[in-house]
């Protein structure tokens, strides 16, 4: 509590500097901001007049018109310029002086338009010295005094950024005060609220301590009176529930170390028999080894038997692939041969039907030979001759014919007997590859069934071993046993140095319950049931598993 009103008034004073701090920086900037702007805005003004002036004493110079009317326009576009400049200082927010001053610089410059348009008058008269005493009489005093005011609101400005400056510094110098004020009323204030809170935490300390000698010099069930709710009282109650949780774990081992006791004797007799079947176990798992031996040896010779008959399998495979592929090209072969065999009969028929033809144009000569009389003889002769030569042209057309249609029908034969080849062939490749797919399954399986085998011969002899070292550990088991009754003996001995008598009625109620609660063990695995929830036995239990 003490501590978290500290950690308050710590964040105020933060907060306070922040808070009063930004407000300065804010007032600080903003009028600066506003200072500049006029500034700026009469340094504009100040500009303006000057060049104007300028520019009105150059028209007094000039004795060409067109001269006169260029300084003219820029003496115009001064003024204008000085009445914008005007317009802004005005929109800025001044106070009552600052306005009077700017109305006193308007209306100097007001005063300024009729000697100028007088001087103008007299230069279009020619009368430049005239004109140039009208300047110097009564323009540049008026442009003198508004320069003089103009200087003087920048003058008032430059106090208005001075007197922001102060400000900011004295209000600075009275934050430094406020925060120390702040700071020494928080280290006042942690100091009484620490020596509060210490001599709050001492006493119950104090207490707290004597409870915990007396629990270690072994008085227990002492009275121990808590009042109040903080963390000092927190730490009473729970040392006052300590001191009764250790009563009656005292009492419940106390009560603990005669079953022990008891328990030790049934377990040593229970060890003797485990260790008998133990033994006669192991000697069963011998045997199953030295079977499951004989049987991983047959499986593996099989499982070899079957990748030779696999790697067979498969080079016939091959084999029956590659005749297929024979059988195809003769099947392409066979149809190649009898589209040729087509071609030519359709070869034999053009010829037929020349030769035909032939025999036609020869019996034709001969018909006009025999008209011709003695002098168509010899041509008679000649297409006679022609005429035989065509028969047996066409004979001989129609004989090749019938050998190449012979032909064809033995090849179309043949092509038949090569499809149905090429199928069974397809067909034996087929059946090969399924045997090779059994086979392989057949391999795999056998492969499987051996590393199933050496893995329950594995298993048998890591069963051997776990056996073998069960019957050690039934001997360890036996020894520690018994030392586990020396053990109970002097844990008895040493939980009698604590005094109970304080609370010698709940330790009596508590080791009533506790006898209640254990049944009369019958058998050497009731007693083992019984036991192990003890601490004591599970340690050991440990200790041989290691």
């Amino acid at each position: 509590m003490g501590f978290g009103i500290i950690l308050v008034m710590v964040v105020c004073v933060l907060i306070a500097d922040i808070v009063i701090s930004a407000n300065s920086r804010r007032v600080q900037n903003e009028g600066l901001k506003v200072a500049t702007g006029k500034v700026a805005v009469a340094s504009a003004m100040r500009s303006a007049v000057l060049e104007g002036g300028i520019a009105m004493r150059n028209v007094g110079l000039q004795y060409s018109t067109p001269e006169m009317q260029k300084e003219e326009s820029k003496a115009l576009v001064q003024r204008k310029r000085f009445q914008e400049a005007q317009d802004k200082m005005l929109a800025l927010g001044l106070s009552a002086e600052e306005k009077a001053i700017v109305a006193s610089i308007a209306e100097l410059n007001k005063k300024t338009e009729e000697p100028f348009k007088e001087a103008i008058e007299k230069v279009k008269d020619y009368a430049n010295e005239a004109a140039g005493k009208v300047i110097s009489a009564r323009i540049d005093p008026l442009n003198q005094q508004a320069i003089t005011e103009i200087d003087r609101l920048v003058d008032m400005q430059q106090k208005t950024v001075d007197g922001l400056i102060e400000a900011s510094e004295s209000a600075g110098q009275r934050l430094t005060t406020l925060l120390m004020l702040m700071g020494i009323v928080t280290v006042a204030t942690g100091g009484v609220l620490s020596f509060v809170t210490t001599r709050s935490i001492t006493h119950p300390l104090q207490d707290a301590v004597g409870v915990a000698k007396r629990v270690a010099a072994g008085k227990l069930g002492a009275g121990i009176e808590v009042v109040g709710k903080d963390e000092t009282s927190e730490l009473l109650r729970a040392l006052r529930e300590m001191d009764e949780s250790l009563s009656r774990i005292v009492s419940q081992v106390r009560a603990g170390t005669d079953e022990i006791g008891t328990a030790s004797n049934e377990i040593s007799s229970g060890n003797s028999n485990l260790s008998s079947r133990t033994e006669s176990q192991a000697s069963a798992l011998q045997q199953t080894a030295s079977s499951m031996e004989q049987l991983t040896s047959t499986v593996k010779h099989n499982a070899d038997n079957a990748q030779q008959a696999n790697r067979l399998v498969r080079s016939a495979s091959e084999s029956a692939v590659k005749g297929g592929e024979v059988v195809n090209q003769v099947v392409e072969t066979m149809g190649s041969i009898k589209d040729s065999s087509r071609k030519i009969v359709d070869i034999i028929g053009v010829i037929d039907g020349i030769a035909f033809q032939t025999n036609i144009l020869a019996l034709n000569a001969a018909v006009e030979a025999a008209r011709a009389g003695e002098q168509g003889r010899g041509f008679a002769v000649v297409a006679a001759e022609v005429r035989t030569l065509a028969q047996r042209s066409a004979q001989a057309a129609r004989e090749i014919k019938d050998l190449i249609g012979d032909s064809v029908k033995k090849v179309e034969s043949g092509n038949a007997l090569v499809d149905d080849a090429g199928r069974q062939m397809d067909e034996i490749v087929t059946a090969v590859k399924h045997v090779a797919d059994i086979m392989n399954e057949i391999t795999e399986a056998s492969q499987e069934q051996s590393r199933g085998i050496e893995e329950i011969n594995r298993a048998i002899s890591t069963m051997d071993e776990m056996t073998q070292q069960n019957a050690a550990l039934v001997e360890q088991a036996a020894a520690a046993a018994a030392s586990m009754e020396m053990r109970a003996s002097a844990l008895g001995q040493t939980v009698a140095a604590f005094d109970l008598s304080a609370s010698a009625g709940v330790l009596r109620s508590a080791e009533v319950l506790s006898l209640e609660k254990v049944p009369e063990p019958r058998t050497a695995n009731d007693v083992s049931a019984q036991v192990l929830p003890l601490g004591s036995v599970r340690k050991a239990a440990l200790r041989l598993r290691q």
